[in-house]
């Protein structure tokens, strides 16, 4: 049996197919993307191109059929990096993280010959540096750190994030939450697997919604507009 390609290959494979058309004039419809692919149904195509409208790489104008364009910033020859998400790591009490592959995510090329992987947030002790519960850190994989810089660790076989911070031997992994306490590895004991680079969040994810919805507050307001 052949192996199915893994999604986020294939996502690049059509970028880069909508992108070629796109550069010599002949923008691509979805049932085109479709029949150059294989897929069995059209939505197959169109969630793909969804995706990539998501990710900032492609450009949707209204309803066309061949509305589909690249962002004035694009680069001709400079595709975004594709990133193993791993599973998922603890922002709170350490845990096992999991490595097997969900899935591949694009990510901006000025990362390009860093080796990096991807990993879902569980848990809301680095909340004040705005990393949330279920956000996805994309992380550079190094063994060292600097003090400050906010990684992902391993203790004895289990991982978590935490911002680090360095006096002498005395090692500590500081959460960026004022209910959480610091933790005091063992510098023998401690492996840097990565710093983090890059949050991401989808915002129909948010946990705050699910608190607003709790504390009974509407989706629906008389407020027209927020300051962030």
């Amino acid at each position: 049996m052949t192996p199915k390609t893994p999604p986020g290959q294939t996502r690049e494979r059509i970028y880069r197919f909508v992108r070629d058309r796109l550069l010599a004039g002949n923008p691509p419809s979805v049932r085109e993307v479709q029949e150059a692919f294989n897929f069995k149904a059209v939505e197959s195509a169109r969630a793909h191109l969804t995706h990539l409208v998501k990710d900032g790489l492609l450009l949707k104008e209204g309803s066309k059929a061949r509305g589909y364009r690249l962002p004035d910033s694009a680069a001709v020859d400079d595709p975004p990096v594709q990133v193993p998400l791993l599973g998922r790591v603890p922002a709170g009490p350490l845990s096992e993280a999991i490595e097997d592959i969900e899935s591949y995510l694009p990510v901006r090329s000025k990362f390009r010959g860093a080796e990096l992987f991807a990993l879902r947030v569980e848990g809301d002790s680095m909340r004040d540096a705005g990393i949330l519960d279920g956000d996805v850190v994309i992380v550079q994989r190094q063994p060292n750190a600097d003090p400050g810089d906010i990684i992902v660790a391993m203790i004895d076989g289990e991982a978590t994030v935490k911002t680090l911070f360095v006096e002498g031997r005395r090692v500590e992994l500081r959460p960026q939450n004022p209910e959480y306490a610091p933790i005091v590895p063992d510098p023998d004991e401690l492996s840097v697997l990565g710093k983090v680079l890059e949050v991401r969040r989808h915002f129909d994810e948010n946990p705050f919604r699910a608190a607003l919805t709790r504390y009974g507050a509407s989706s629906t307001s008389n407020t027209q507009s927020a300051r962030v």
